[in-house]
């Protein structure tokens, strides 16, 4: 069975459409021992690829090929990570710091004078 690679990035769900995918490998974020990847390439079990996705930087080993998408828990049957552990304690950290800029829970509606402070300061 042959499959695209940009077909196979979707399928494992590494990407949320085909057309994310190809735009990856169209921008060289998919690489094959160091070098970048066409969207063209035929998917062969045993090769590792380096793929930088907005999220984070992953290094996938194919041990199977899908030609549709599937859910996510037979997705990961079909590749095995082997992104380096000090990339995934980047992205802990960054996920732990991130603050999105919402009211803490428990808080509730601000009151009357608290709408007026945070309108005068945002300036609407």
């Amino acid at each position: 069975m042959k499959v695209r690679i940009d077909k196979y990035l979707w399928a494992i769900r590494l990407f949320k459409t085909r057309g994310l995918a190809a735009e990856a490998l169209d921008k060289g974020r998919v690489k094959l021992n160091g070098s970048p990847v066409k969207a063209s390439r035929t998917v062969v079990i045993g090769d590792e690829y380096e793929v930088k996705t907005e999220a984070r930087k992953w290094v996938i080993k194919v041990t199977g090929i899908l030609q549709n998408r599937v859910a996510y828990p037979e997705a990961i049957l079909h590749y095995q990570d082997l992104t380096p552990p000090e990339e995934l304690e980047r992205i802990q950290y960054q996920a732990a710091s991130f603050h999105t800029g919402k009211r803490l829970s428990k808080q509730g509606r601000p009151t009357k004078k608290e709408r007026r402070d945070l309108d005068e300061f945002t300036g609407d």
